[in-house]
């Protein structure tokens, strides 16, 4: 059983320290307790990002976006006892309680099943076929995907990112200095895992390639990311989130401040009723990254240009339902040169 004593914190503290936990010790759960060591609620997550989703920032009590009936189970309990409980609840981990509810311990599906059985054979498609004209002339000879970030070039780090996820099943789009991108990636067993390559006669769009995916893929969920966004997303934690909304489609979208550089004066008629000083205005921006269901790409027709925000306002207006995975973790997409520059002293902390 788990020593869970870095897991527990107390009901004052906030999302910050609960994302501290759930990144230092991989657990997938924090345990919130009061004051005499009894559970009162978990957090995932998920919970943080739904939390996010609603407004809710870094400072935000636990209390506001734990889970108030945590699944939990008894000492006594068997393995056979909890894993049955962990597929009817649908959880990864239970708490484990003494009779007064005091937090004895914690039990994790990997543990029980001695390993994570989770495949990891989703379709990976890394969009490569860009020109990167807002990178000239850094990228005049070289495709932007190969250009050295940290020593490495950013396709490279993408691909890493993903295999130490566990998965190995990958497909790149290639259109400019296609070639080049094929050389140095070659069929994937520099990695030990899979490269195959879609080739686009003429640019296709962020959305067009997937067209050109074989038709025999497996019936998993595919993600879908640019191939020039340095982040530090866990990407099976995505996977899982998709997972728990049971929608057919989720984007993963970055919080961006625009403050207003002008006092806005708010009028109802003539009548002046409120002057803001340079107002910060929040948003959710598209983050280059989704999780697609197979059943929705499967009619996208090959050499069909088409973007990705385009396909999802399609997938909307014929009421398919999209979610929303909001990201935490460093994101940069590298689309201009203070970008690139800048990625060059970040790649330090995301490696």
């Amino acid at each position: 059983m788990t020593n869970i004593n870095n897991l527990l914190l107390q009901t004052h503290q906030t999302i910050d320290n609960a994302i501290k936990v759930l990144d230092k010790y991989g657990l997938g759960i924090c345990l919130i307790v009061d004051s005499n060591n009894k559970l009162v609620g978990t957090i995932t997550d998920g919970d943080i990002r739904r939390s996010l989703l609603k407004g809710n920032d870094m400072h935000t009590s636990v209390l506001n976006c734990m889970g108030l009936k945590p699944v939990f189970a008894h000492a006594t309990s068997s393995d056979e006892d909890l894993l049955s409980l962990m597929v009817r609840k649908d959880v990864l981990q239970i708490p484990i309680v003494d009779k007064s509810q005091h937090i004895v311990g914690l039990k994790t599906l990997s543990q029980i099943t001695r390993g994570d059985k989770r495949g990891k054979d989703n379709p990976v498609l890394l969009m490569a076929g860009g020109f990167g004209k807002r990178l000239h002339p850094l990228t005049r000879d070289t495709p932007k995907p190969l250009l050295n970030v940290g020593g490495t070039p950013i396709l490279e780090t993408i691909l890493k990112q993903f295999i130490k996820a566990g998965f190995s099943n990958f497909f790149i789009t290639l259109h400019y200095r296609a070639e080049m991108i094929k050389e140095f990636f070659g069929d994937g067993g520099k990695w030990g895992v899979k490269i195959k390559y879609i080739y686009e006669e003429e640019p296709l769009g962020t959305a067009g390639s997937l067209g050109l995916l074989p038709k025999n893929l497996n019936n998993l969920p595919i993600i879908v990311m640019n191939g020039d966004v340095l982040t530090a997303i866990p990407f099976e934690k995505l996977l899982d989130f998709h997972s728990e909304q049971g929608t057919q489609a989720t984007i993963c979208v970055r919080e961006y401040d625009f403050q207003v550089p002008f006092g806005v004066v708010v009028t109802e008629g003539s009548k002046v009723i409120k002057i803001e000083e340079k107002p910060v205005h929040s948003f959710f921006v598209n983050a280059g990254i989704y999780v697609l269901d197979p059943s929705i790409i499967k009619n996208i027709e090959p050499d069909v240009y088409i973007d990705m925000p385009h396909f999802l306002t399609d997938l909307i207006n014929s009421r398919s339902e999209i979610s929303a995975f909001p990201i935490h973790e460093y994101w940069m997409d590298i689309g201009r040169k203070d970008d690139f520059y800048q990625a060059q002293s970040d790649i330090v902390n995301l490696n």
